[in-house]
């Protein structure tokens, strides 16, 4: 599990359109690391259409979006193009990146339990640490909550 003052782990994983994205390399602007669980859902879908409204600001603010969950790279392209969505989503199939987050987790629904990824951020300055961290998201509100957070880096 990470935690705010620790160094973010590194990874390198296929994006959408076809390229990569490695934390490192966004150095030095701020990146917003976000877990979710499955393209075009509706609470997914409503999170990645608040990032995307908010880019601008982002940018504005010295930082990155990057949207990770475990969907390929061909399920994430759908995605953006049947939303227009204006944010890097990566694609974390092997789950790697999000046991080394800690949001790969037992969950459990209608009595079953499951492993899947908990909807979580954490907000990584430009040295790369980890500056804030939101676990057992709510979508509504949380970009904007976010974003105060990138304005006090």
């Amino acid at each position: 599990m990470t935690e705010i003052g620790e160094t973010a782990p590194d990874f390198t994983l296929p994006r959408d359109g076809g390229t990569e994205i490695t934390l490192s390399a966004l150095r030095p602007k701020a990146v917003v690391l976000y877990f979710y669980p499955k393209d075009d859902t509706p609470g997914c879908t409503t999170e990645a259409l608040d990032f995307t409204a908010a880019a601008a600001e982002f940018e504005a603010a010295g930082a990155i979006v990057v949207g990770i969950s475990k969907d390929p790279v061909k399920k994430h392209d759908k995605f953006v193009a049947k939303h227009a969505l204006g944010i890097a989503l990566a694609s974390d199939e092997a789950s790697d990146v999000c046991e080394r987050y800690g949001v790969w987790v037992e969950k459990s629904m209608y009595g079953k339990t499951y492993f899947g990824i908990e909807r979580a951020t954490f907000l990584i300055d430009g040295a790369g640490r980890i500056a804030r961290v939101w676990r057992k998201v709510s979508v509504k509100g949380h970009v904007a909550e976010v974003l105060d957070a990138v304005r006090t880096l």
